[in-house]
This record gives structure tokens, C-alpha cells and sequence, in this order.
């Protein structure tokens, strides 16, 4: 990945998106990198779509504004292909990660996107509802992120996933989460 990785989240309102996104922030910042992690939203209700935003870089980041020119795209819900751009000023090394049941060659041809443009998919609700009974993608998420960038170890990932949810959930949630996290790196299939 390059030196300053850029990410653009898409997700609707209580899916874990934007707390993704800290989580990754925080894996980032315990390896040493600089980091950035930020929602943009209004006044949205559980549901609306919404875009959360990472940086990372081994330099200091002086830039804050929304990521423009993604490195990678994850979309949290699939129904969203269909209600935003999600392409929206990706570039030819723009990497995409969807959260579907889908294979990345049927993401691939929904999207229109060139061959030079890797295509990610993980049936990262379905990991979640096996993992804690509960519809919210993030954690697999996660760890499919971990898997296709490389910008943090599955260990330190992990880690910072029990430091962030165990300020508030049960063990038991804490356990599904940092499974579905690895399930998702295990589980991501690429075009």
C-alpha cells in the first residue's frame, strides 16, 4: 500500500462503521503510524447512510478534510451500491470490500469497475450473527481490512478490538466479536 493509506467507509446508521473505523485508527496508532478517523453525518437516524473516514501514514498527517481519492472502499451494507456512488473518485489501484454473501466478480460487473481495480467481498453479517447474534458487520470487517492491506497485524488488531469493546460489552460479546474479526480475515475472497 502506499505511504499515506486512505479509506472511505460506507455503512447506514448502527451497523459499527464509525466505530470501525476508531478501532482501526487505534490498531494503527498502537503500531507506531499516524492516524486519522472521523464520521461524516448530520442528522442521521439508525439506518441512514453514512461515510466514516482513516488515515494512515508513517509521516505526521497535516491533511484534514474527507478522504476524495481512496485507497480502499469498504461498504458495510450491499444496498448501498445502489443508493450512493460508491466508486466516487476512486482511482485505478482503488481497492473494494463489500459485505455480501456475493462473489467479487458479480461486485466486480454491479460496479463497472476495470480489471485493474481489486475486488474484496466477506459475508461479514452472516459472520456476525454466527459469532454474537447480531447484524453488525464490523468486526469481520475489520478483519478483512487487516487482511487486504497489511496496514496492521491480525495480533494487534485483535488486541485493540478487546482494549476498545471491552469498555463496554460482556466477555461473551467481546469473545464474538474478536472471532468474527478473525473469521473475516480468514473468510475474505478476492476476484
Amino acid at each position: 500500500m502506499a505511504e499515506t493509506v486512505e479509506i472511505r467507509w460506507h455503512g447506514r446508521g448502527g451497523q459499527g462503521t464509525v466505530t470501525a473505523a476508531k478501532v482501526l485508527a487505534d490498531a494503527c496508532l498502537s503500531g507506531g503510524r499516524y492516524v486519522q478517523a472521523f464520521p461524516e453525518y448530520g442528522p442521521e437516524r439508525s439506518g441512514a447512510p453514512l461515510r466514516a473516514y482513516n488515515r494512515i501514514s508513517d509521516k505526521e498527517l497535516r491533511m484534514h478534510c474527507p478522504v476524495l481519492h481512496p485507497n480502499l472502499v469498504v461498504i458495510a451494507d450491499a444496498t448501498l451500491l445502489e443508493a450512493v456512488n460508491i466508486t466516487e473518485g476512486s482511482k485505478d489501484s482503488t481497492l473494494f470490500l463489500v459485505n455480501t454473501a456475493k462473489e467479487p466478480s458479480e461486485i466486480r460487473a454491479k460496479l463497472k469497475l476495470p480489471e485493474v481495480n481489486k475486488v474484496y467481498t466477506v459475508d461479514a453479517t452472516k459472520i456476525a450473527m454466527d459469532c454474537f447474534g447480531r447484524a453488525l458487520p464490523n468486526s469481520s470487517l475489520l478483519g478483512a481490512v487487516c487482511k487486504i492491506t497489511g496496514i496492521v497485524t491480525l495480533d494487534s488488531l485483535l488486541e485493540d478490538v478487546r482494549k476498545s469493546f471491552g469498555k463496554k460489552f460482556s466477555q461473551k460479546i467481546i469473545d464474538g466479536n474478536l472471532e468474527a474479526a478473525r473469521r473475516g480475515y480468514e473468510e475474505v475472497k478476492e476476484v
